[in-house]
């Protein structure tokens, strides 16, 4: 198994480079480096950390990429147990072999889409079921953990994007006016209410050009204080709306 997760992998740096052949890559500054690496931090929630820890690296890969617990171990997890487990561990290899400059002033853009919240790994459709089956406790989980820890992982918010998580709206804003640092909140307020099809943003500017026709996987908007401003007044006003 590991000689062909190797092969695969030097396959993929070969039609790396016989796709790039262009001019060498810009560096980012030091700014949107040190940004990148915080929105790319998953959260590692403690709930039973040492024991799944454990159980993980027992783990055997699968012929098929997989790296699954056994049934029986799994559903005798608790709850958080589970959560900890779906946090910590994809159980499904995705290979991404396509060449990825790196983006320029990162610190400086709202991006239409959230990073994936694992390297080259998927959630398994079974701990997305497990994810949508118990919603509620998923989300007074992070609230909890985000209330510790203050701090918003990307794994925490694709979590919420998963579950459609609308109702953390106030959480999600109050989360993010602590220090107005992590813009990927933005984002994933966004992601909300385009989920919920809300017309103000589905009509708005921010809308055609993070998610219309001619956007891409990485387009974004600047992040300046009228944007922010009314994305989290839309967003307001989103969950206004459906708690009547």
């Amino acid at each position: 198994m590991k000689y062909l997760m190797l092969l695969t992998a030097l396959c993929c740096s070969v039609n790396l480079f016989a796709q790039y052949d262009g001019p060498e890559w810009k560096t980012p500054s030091k700014e949107s480096q040190a940004y990148n690496e915080y929105r790319n931090k998953s959260t590692v929630p403690p709930y039973g950390l040492a024991k799944v820890k454990a159980l993980v690296k027992s783990i055997p890969w699968a012929d098929d990429e997989t790296a699954r617990m056994d049934n029986k171990t799994y559903l005798a997890l608790s709850l958080r147990e589970k959560f900890t487990y779906v946090m910590i561990h994809p159980e499904i290899s995705s290979q991404n072999c396509d060449p990825i400059p790196p983006v320029q002033d990162e610190d400086k853009k709202i991006f239409g889409r959230l990073p994936d919240a694992f390297s080259e790994a998927n959630w398994s459709e079974r701990q997305i079921n497990f994810l949508n089956s118990n919603r509620d406790s998923v989300m007074a989980i992070i609230r909890e953990s985000v209330i510790r820890s203050k701090r918003m992982g990307v794994n925490y918010k694709n979590a919420i994007q998963e579950i459609n998580g609308r109702e953390m709206i106030p959480f999600l804003i109050d989360t993010y006016n602590t220090d107005k640092k992590d813009h990927d909140i933005l984002s994933l307020l966004m992601l909300l209410m385009m989920k919920s099809e809300y017309t103000p943003f589905m009509t708005s500017q921010s809308y055609r050009k993070l998610y219309g026709p001619n956007a891409d996987f990485r387009a974004y908007i600047d992040f300046n204080g009228a944007n922010e401003e009314l994305i989290l007044k839309r967003a307001a006003d989103f969950y206004s709306t459906i708690r009547k």
